[in-house]
């Protein structure tokens, strides 16, 4: 019989995976890294790695590093998997490489180049232009001048012509390169020592870790998360996934955790980044079933972050400059009794001290 699952179990399990009802936690034991967390936006990685308990003090050590993968965001991952992540995040066809590529893959085809061969063509260029830390804008000058015309766009808001952006993207972990942190623009160095690897443990493929951290899912939300073709998906689906049910839908959980959707919701609250893990699943209705509260959570441009109150999305949360200090603007869906302000300045305050600026107060309408 197929267990029907609740919503409240779903986000609960989602909490629990992802982490953030930890206090404390090392970098070894942050399960988010294994699908990269994104690191985007002001805060972005380190505030995501801070919610869930990892000391970013600590961080300048070099054991992370920031690369362009996940629909070519850039996200943080241990240092010691890039040869594997190179090999996880990959397309998985030519057919997927096109998709993931968008209106680059057209010149191609026309071409009659391959969307693989092409993204290998542009990471052995990248490889020989970046023997040094260079910037982005120089690094796609020189690939400008060295590949042939249908690999570049003509480009209206540069007004110039360069390479494709998402081709670009892709192909440079596939180059062994990565981006220095705290860098904008973006410089790109080589990876030292960098080769990658022709296998991926079961921790890294990134069908199962979405399956481990923002399951119960089908083959479509995962294919959506990658930007690849739901067929090359559900040929690749795990054999050890089981079905349940969410809301009458099927979904499927990886058999080692489908015990863990039985503990129900997380009393848990956190203010979570504009692009942090929990906000990137793909099935937004079952995160917010309600148009206006979605549009206001996932705008076109300017995203703001979540309040994560007792395990539930809450309202959104933006920044606000007070000087040299920081104020919190919260917009809640839910009464603003005392504790609910008291959990939420908790955390208004976390985000200050890891800003390391003091917090002037947060200001909050329903």
């Amino acid at each position: 019989m197929v267990a029907a699952i609740t919503r409240a179990q779903v986000l609960g399990f989602r909490v629990r995976a992802q982490q953030l009802h930890r206090e404390t936690g090392g970098i070894g034991d942050t399960d988010v890294l294994d699908i990269g967390v994104q690191d985007s936006g002001r805060d972005g990685a380190p505030w995501a790695l801070a919610i869930r308990g990892v000391d970013v003090s600590a961080l300048g050590d070099g054991v992370l590093a920031k690369v362009w993968t996940i629909r070519g965001a850039p996200h943080v991952y241990h240092r010691e998997d890039l040869p594997s992540v190179a090999a996880a995040v990959a397309p998985f066809s030519d057919a997927d490489a096109a998709k993931r590529m968008f209106d680059a893959s057209k010149p191609l085809k026309a071409a009659g180049i391959g969307t693989l061969a092409a993204l290998d063509a542009v990471a052995a260029t990248m490889r020989s232009v970046v023997t040094e830390p260079l910037v982005k804008g120089e690094v796609s000058a020189r690939l400008t001048a060295l590949m042939e015309p249908p690999y570049l766009r003509s480009c209206v808001p540069c007004d110039a012509v360069h390479l494709y952006e998402q081709p670009f993207r892709l192909a440079a972990l596939r180059a062994g390169l990565e981006l220095e942190a705290g860098t904008s623009p973006p410089v790109l160095r080589p990876i030292a020592g960098f080769e990658p690897a022709t296998t991926v443990p079961d921790r890294l493929d990134v069908i199962r870790a979405y399956l481990r951290l923002l399951g119960p899912a089908t083959p479509q939300h995962v294919a959506g998360y990658l930007d690849a073709p739901v067929r090359e998906v559900k040929t690749r689906w795990p054999s050890d996934a089981v079905e349940v049910t969410v809301a009458g839908e099927p979904r499927w959980v990886l058999s080692a955790d489908a015990d863990g959707l039985a503990a129900g919701a997380a009393p848990v609250t956190r203010l979570l980044g504009p692009f942090d893990l929990f906000l990137q699943a793909k099935d937004r209705r079952l995160l917010i079933d309600d148009r206006a509260r979605a549009k206001a959570m996932w705008p076109a441009l300017g995203r703001p972050g979540a309040v994560l109150l007792d395990g539930d999305i809450a309202g959104t949360w933006r920044p606000r400059k007070d000087g040299r200090r920081l104020r919190v603007l919260v917009e809640l869906w839910v009464p603003a009794t005392g504790p609910v302000r008291d959990a939420i300045t908790e955390q208004a305050e976390r985000l200050a001290a890891h800003r390391q600026v003091a917090l002037s107060g947060i200001e909050l309408a329903r």
